[in-house]
This record gives structure tokens, C-alpha cells and sequence, in this order.
């Protein structure tokens, strides 16, 4: 699907309702099939969250997970200490392209018995459930927080729990915070100081648990982007998001802050406002936040600002080369812009081409991120259905605040 993005303002004040966290929903499906006395309210919409469901209520012996990530990793794990089940996991040509021998290490060493079929290191994987014994692992701390937070949300159900050891500089570490926290939400024991992280054995209990989902914080990125580029005064609301999230993207309303951005919680959500004009230069360190380095990349681009952009070394095994397309597709539109394996560094600009067409390499944060371009200059985004992977509603919501959007 190619769609045409046109806009010239906003509709201030406009209310928007985005659905809750793929990562929140993600982790409590997996610990809900757990603990079947977990209820889940705000439930994410996205294509990851409804897969991850089907997948793990599936009697098939064999599970296409297409493009999903999270769903892979978290899948692995939680299938290693199903005793007696065979399963194999497989997706898309790009998920078999995306290493995951770090957790299938990680797993072995616990007495998991996984195979891979084709590439060593890579999916598809045969499973077979077992009970794992041993309670002590290791890894490197520089790889997805995906492969620690997998690990930890079966931790629970092992006889002797869990602990791990991460060794170096943690990448992603709100991700893992959020894991922990909704592990304590559930009545799950847990030990986080320095580089060592300790989950102790859940007590069995038959007593029903309601979890609310806060709404997706990464969703939200673009609204920040679409407010940076408006005029003066120009507001939206966003709802249910809190100040005190469990999401490290929450890290946002901090960021934006850079690009004339304010954010002010309600009792029920937030109200985004272009209250000044950006600073003259970007630079962060998102070592912690690395999905809503798209979304920032092109908010500095189209405001003209230099921007210096660290801590990105997972965005090579994403959906895409994240760095690479984000290179690729702001020079199209006429940016110079440098990478290297944990940066990027996009100069100012004072010029826009117009009416480019952009791609999206099958990754959902790149058509997001790029649409709020549309305000500096009209473009068309290839393959735009991709939105579908984490927030289906996306150009529909766009639709509603004032972008004219054709197919």
C-alpha cells in the first residue's frame, strides 16, 4: 500500500486514545499462560501482541511468528520449560536473519534442549519442553534486553528460580526494569543491584489478578515529532499514559522538552504542547530508549538541527538495519548523514525534497517516524500497512488530527 501524506496544520486540542504497550502487553500474555489467573485489561492492538497470543494458545507443532521479534525471543524461552511439548518457531526471511544464539546459549546452560534447523545461531528452532534445573546463568550486557527480560519472565516457574549474572554496560535497562516490575505486580520476589538479578520461585495462587496496560509510550513518539513541527500553542491529548511509567520510552516528555515540547500529566493522560522553539543542536545518548531513535532522527532533520544520536548498537538487528535505512531515506530527502555501529550524526539542513517516496524495509517505525514529515513537505510512504505490527490505527488517528492522507 502507497499511501500520499499531505497536511498544512494541525487541529489543536484533538484527543487521541492509543492502545496499550506492545512490551507490557507482550510480557503479561506470556506470564498469563503462567498464571492463567492473571486478567489483562488495555491489551495491545498491534500485530506482535495479537500473534504472540494466538502462538501461545496454539496446538500447532509449528509457529510462524512472521516478523515479530519480542515474540521470538519470549517464545523460546517460554516454550524450553514446557514439559513434554515439541514445537518448532519460525518467521519471516528477516527474523531468520536475526541472531539468537545469545538466549539459546543462556537457555542450554539452564538444561534447555533447543536445535536450530537451519543456520547455527539464527531461527527456525525445534524446542522441546523439559523442566530446567539449573538456576545460575551468564551474558553479555551490550546485546537486546529482549534476552534477559525472556529469561526472567519464566524464571518464576523454575524450581530454584533464577539468577543472572550481566557482564558490561546494560543496554535497554528500563526494559528490564519493566519486566521486574510487572514479575512484583504478580507477587514475584525479585533483586536487581548492579549486574546481578535474582528472581525468586512464585507461590501458587488461585486468587484473580487484574493488570491494566498503561497505553504504548513508543506510539506516543509520534505525536511528540507532529507537536515539534507545529506552530506555536498547537496541543494534543493523549490518554491513559502516567507519570510514573513502567516504559523506558517514557523518557520522551525529558527529551522533547529539546524541541519546544511540554508535557503536562492529567488525571487520566497527557497534553502535548508546542510551547518554543527547539534548541539549536540535538545530541543523546539512547542507549536505554533506542525505538524512538527514528522518530527523533527525523523530528531534528525536518526542524534543520544537527543531530548526534549514541547508544543505537541494536538497531543493526531490528526489523531492519535501522541505521541504514534512516540513512538511506533522510538523504533521499536531501540530508548528509553519517553512521557508525552505535551512532548517528545527521547535519543541518535547510532544505526538504519534496514529494519522496519513502520505504520501509518491513519495519513499522520507519513509516511512523517519517510520516510526521508531512507538515515540512508532501511525501508518500511504500508499504504503509507495516503500521500494523504495533499500532494498526496509526494513519486512521492521523486522519482525525488533520493529515490528508490518500491511497
Amino acid at each position: 500500500m502507497l499511501l500520499n501524506i499531505l497536511t498544512s496544520q494541525i487541529y489543536t486540542n484533538k484527543t487521541l486514545i492509543i492502545s496499550g504497550s506492545k512490551s507490557e502487553t507482550n510480557r503479561l500474555l506470556l506470564l498469563q499462560a503462567l498464571y492463567p489467573e492473571i486478567c489483562i485489561e488495555n491489551r495491545s492492538t498491534s500485530d506482535d501482541s495479537i500473534l504472540m497470543h494466538q502462538a501461545l494458545n496454539s496446538e500447532l507443532s509449528t509457529l510462524d511468528i512472521h516478523h515479530a521479534g519480542t515474540a521470538m525471543r519470549f517464545l523460546t524461552a517460554y516454550f524450553s520449560i514446557q514439559e513434554g511439548k515439541e514445537v518448532v518457531l519460525t518467521g519471516s526471511e528477516r527474523m531468520k536473519q536475526r541472531p539468537i544464539y545469545i538466549l539459546v546459549d543462556a537457555l542450554k546452560a539452564l538444561g534447555a534442549s533447543i536445535e536450530y534447523m537451519e543456520n547455527p545461531g539464527f531461527p527456525p528452532l525445534k524446542i522441546k519442553g523439559k523442566n530446567l534445573n539449573n538456576a545460575k546463568v551468564s551474558l553479555e550486557a551490550n546485546v537486546s534486553s529482549q534476552y534477559i527480560s525472556a529469561l526472567l519472565l519464566i524464571a518464576p516457574k523454575l524450581p530454584k528460580g533464577l539468577e543472572i549474572e550481566v557482564k558490561g554496560k546494560i543496554t535497554s535497562r528500563p526494559y528490564i526494569e519493566m519486566t521486574l516490575q510487572l514479575l512484583n505486580k504478580i507477587g514475584v520476589e525479585t533483586y536487581f543491584k548492579e549486574n546481578l538479578i535474582k528472581v525468586l520461585p512464585k507461590k501458587e495462587s488461585n486468587e484473580p489478578l487484574h493488570i491494566t496496560v498503561e497505553s504504548d509510550w513508543s506510539s506516543a513518539s509520534y505525536y511528540y515529532s507532529i507537536i515539534a513541527l507545529s506552530r506555536l500553542n498547537t496541543k494534543i491529548h493523549l490518554k491513559y499514559y502516567q507519570m510514573h511509567s513502567l516504559q523506558g520510552d517514557s523518557v520522551l516528555a525529558e527529551l522533547y522538552e529539546h524541541f519546544g515540547v511540554k508535557t503536562i500529566y492529567e488525571q487520566n493522560g497527557i497534553t502535548l504542547t508546542k510551547y518554543q522553539n527547539a534548541n539549536s543542536s540535538i545530541t543523546f545518548d539512547l542507549n536505554s530508549c533506542p525505538d524512538i531513535a527514528q522518530t527523533i532522527a527525523v523530528t531534528a532533520f525536518a526542524l534543520g538541527l544537527p543531530c548526534s544520536l549514541y547508544g543505537l548498537h541494536t538497531l543493526k538487528i531490528k526489523e531492519t538495519d535501522r541505521l541504514s535505512a534512516l540513512k538511506t531515506e533522510i538523504e533521499k530527502l536531501g540530508g548528509n548523514v553519517t553512521i557508525t555501529k552505535e551512532a548517528i550524526h545527521i547535519q543541518a539542513s535547510s532544505h526538504i525534497n519534496p514529494q519522496v517516496t519513502l520505504e520501509t524495509y518491513n519495519d513499522h517505525r520507519m513509516a511512523m517516524a517519517f510520516a510526521p514529515l508531512a507538515l515540512k513537505s508532501s511525501l508518500q510512504i511504500n508499504h504503509a500497512e507495516v503500521v500494523s505490527k504495533s499500532y494498526p490505527g496509526f494513519w486512521e488517528d492521523l486522519k482525525s488530527i488533520g493529515f490528508q492522507i490518500t491511497q
